[in-house]
Formats: C-alpha cells, structure tokens, sequence
C-alpha cells in the first residue's frame, strides 16, 4: 500500500517540476497577495477629506477647528462659507466629514452651558463614516475636557476638576497594530484559496486528459489513490504556509511568540480538511470548468464566514450556527493565539477537535464518492 502511494507522490512531484508556471504560481502570486493585503487592509482611517465651517468666529471655534487641520486623521480640503458648500463638497464626495460649528458657541461654552457641534458624514461607507466619527468623538472630547479644565482655573482658581483618568493598556499587540491583526488572517485566507484550488483539479485532471481509467485499471485501490492526490499537496501547503508567515514575520514585523508545534498541528489539520474539501469538489466536477465555477461558490463563503474581517457575533444567528462547519474559522482563531498571544494545546483544542473532525469527515465523503463515481 505504502508502495503504491508513494509512486502517486512521485508522480505529483514530476508533473509539478514540470509544469513551470504551476511554480510560478505557488510562489509569486501568494507573496505579492500578502504584500497587498497586509499594506491594504486595515480598520485604520488617516486623512479623511474634511470640509469645515465656523460661524462662530470665536477663538473657542478656532481653536477646536485647528485639532483637526493638525491631526493625521483628518484632511480638510475645504473651509467652507456657507452651509451650501458643506452639502455640495458631501454630495460630489470631495469631503467624507464635514464639521459645522453654530454661532453662539462660545457664549454658551463661556457660561457654562453644552454647546452643540453639527458634524455631518457621508453613510456611503458606512464602516469609515463610523470609524471617522470615532476619530471626531475623540477630538471633540479632548478640546471638552481642555476647555472645563481651563474654565475652571480662570473662575475658580485652584480647584480642581474633577475627572477620571483612564489609563489603557493592550494586551498582546500595545500598539493596537491592524497589520498584525490582518497578516495572520491572510496567511489562513491565502492558504484555502491556493490548496483548495490545487486539489479541486487533480481528479478532474485525470479524468480530462484520459489517466484516470488508466491509474485504476492498476492494482491502486481508491483510498490510496486519493492519499496519493492528498499527500503531496499537503507538503506543498505546510512549504507554502512556512513562506508566507516568514515573510509576513520578517516583512510586518508581525510578532511569533508561540511554539511552532502548536503552529504545525493546527496547519497541518487545517490543510487535511481543505485538502479534503478541494478533493471532494474535485469528485463531483466532470471538467475543470466546474471545478472552477464550484471552488467560486465554495471558497467566498467560507471567507466571508471565517471571522477574517466580519465579526461572527455580528451575524444573524443561522450564519453563525454556519461558521461550525467552516474549517478557516478555526484555523484564524489558532493561528492569531499562537503568533500574538503564544498559547497552546490547553487552550486550542477544541478548535483542534474541530478541524480533525472536519478533516475527517470530508476525507470519508470524498473517498465514498470517488467509489460511487469509479462504479
């Protein structure tokens, strides 16, 4: 048995040193994906276009306006004069905020009294409208708590605010870096994309060219046959998984603080059950058309319901009963707890349980149904 897989493998191997572009392919376009996303995706927002307007000509207006010229979150491209060129720069999308400051506030700040800020946004994004609103809360809050300080000391000298001071700290990534979020989520992303559509063309291949009939008129049982088409792959997949996360390490600075045991054992269940998931595609599908349309429909979803950029507590019920069967969900929360938070087997496994019940439950659906097709 052992012998005949191992003559499967070989010929993998042959027919990938052979295949110049199916190398290209495995090495080029992964790091170049990395590079992008990981410079790309990010819930940080700087320099949102920023329209402003002050009728209040006050230097308490001035003062708060100028918190926005100086900070990197925001750009103001226009210091409107009328409410009129706040609607037309947020209708033509010069600006994505604009800030609009009433008379009489100064007056109402001078005594004491809340004094209302207009901030208008444009909803067409509607997660950068929300962060950058987050960004303005601050500022505004910063310029308040300024400003009572400075009442305070001007009215009644030598008394003090009273105020709570908070005081935060991190745990894992203090900086609160978005790349070192991304980067481990891309690793997982990029892994599925690349084995699941490696595999989903091994049998369909076979049975295109005419070798199928032919490597099973062998002695070669099924299940070596499909060990024979899993075996290689999933070399090719820890190869693949130990590039991108080296470059990601070197490149991100992203921080490994884990045991590489612990990386090893989640990858490798991760990529059985995605390569059981691209061998079953590849048993279902007749021609490579198929399998391609198929890995389409298959693979967006599973991105989607991975937890990579949407958070699964946000989503309706029915999806989030979904994400169980989605092996990427698993691997995200292993691969992001052993780079930044270096935990272990204690902690991981059940998504470990998970992702070898995954793994094995395709592996037998695609084995059975490879039986029933070869029937």
């Amino acid at each position: 048995m052992l012998t005949r897989i191992l003559q499967i493998l070989i010929k993998e191997f042959i027919e990938l040193r052979r295949d110049k572009w199916a190398r290209f392919r495995l090495i080029v376009p992964p790091l170049v994906q990395l590079i992008l996303f990981g410079y790309a995706a990010t819930f940080e927002v700087f320099g949102v276009s920023t329209a402003v307007l002050d009728l209040d000509h006050s230097q308490e207006s001035r003062e708060l306006l100028s918190r926005f010229t100086y900070s990197t979150r925001f750009h103001v491209v226009l210091v409107a004069q009328s409410e009129r060129d706040i609607e037309r720069a947020i209708d033509r999308g010069d600006a994505i905020v604009a800030v609009v400051i009433h008379p009489q506030f100064a007056n109402l700040l001078r005594k004491g009294q809340t004094a209302p800020l207009q901030v208008v946004v444009d909803g067409t994004n509607s997660n950068s409208a929300l962060i950058a609103l987050d960004y303005v809360g601050q500022i505004v809050s910063g310029f308040s708590r300024d400003y009572a300080v400075d009442l305070i000391q001007r009215t009644h000298p030598g008394q003090q605010l009273v105020q709570i001071d908070l005081e935060q700290r991190p745990w894992f990534n203090e900086d609160l870096n978005s790349r070192w979020f991304f980067v481990p989520g891309v690793i997982a992303s990029l892994t599925l994309v690349l084995i699941v559509n490696l595999t989903s063309f091994a049998i369909v291949r076979e049975r295109e060219v005419g070798t199928l009939e032919q490597i099973m008129v062998t002695p070669i049982r099924p299940i070596e046959f499909i060990f024979g088409k899993t075996v290689p792959f999933f070399l090719i997949g820890l190869g693949l998984v130990a590039m991108i996360a080296t470059v990601g390490i070197l490149w991100f600075g992203v921080p490994f603080v884990g045991n590489p045991l612990v990386m090893l054992a989640g990858t490798s269940l991760f990529l059985l059950s995605t390569l059981a998931l691209g061998l079953l595609i590849s048993t279902l599908c007749s021609t490579q058309q198929q399998a391609f349309a198929t890995n389409f429909f298959v693979i967006n979803p599973l991105f989607t319901l991975s937890g990579f950029a949407f958070p699964i507590a946000s989503m309706p019920t029915f999806l989030q009963w979904l994400t169980y069967a989605n092996p990427v969900r698993y691997y995200l929360v292993i691969i992001r707890a052993v780079f930044l938070k270096g935990v272990g087997f204690a902690v991981l496994w059940p998504e470990m349980l998970a992702l070898a019940a995954l793994a094995a439950l395709l592996l037998a659906a695609s084995i059975a149904k490879f039986r029933k097709s070869l029937d």
